[in-house]
């Protein structure tokens, strides 16, 4: 009896440990995919100046998202609230929505 009982909670166990980086990679790569995918849209709110989109993520970093290419630029930065196409995002939104920060830090 303790011995099957053993098996079944060890066996458990393994299958647990096997879904559970599944279920994370699944959960951290859904915003990723495309609509229609079967995941639910990512929230992304456009602010048209810097101090909306901070009382909407007081704890977190306003961004300038270039619209048209999708990559963010942190204040400070050459391009930020300096493009044609672009609003004012928190940065954890953006990341989400599947925007990226600069590369090259302008």
């Amino acid at each position: 009896m303790k011995r099957k009982l053993f098996v079944n909670l060890a066996g458990s166990l393994l299958i647990l440990a096997l879904l559970a980086p599944a279920a994370r990679a699944q959960s951290q790569s859904a915003a990723r995919y495309p609509a229609g995918s079967g995941y639910p849209a990512p929230t992304l709110t456009l602010f048209q100046n810097e101090q909306q989109a901070q009382k909407h993520c007081p704890q977190d970093t306003v961004v300038w998202l270039n619209l048209s290419s999708a990559i963010y630029h942190f204040k400070g930065q050459r391009w930020y609230a300096n493009t044609n196409n672009g609003a004012f995002v928190c940065e954890q939104e953006a990341e989400l929505a599947g925007d990226r920060a600069t590369l090259n830090g302008q």
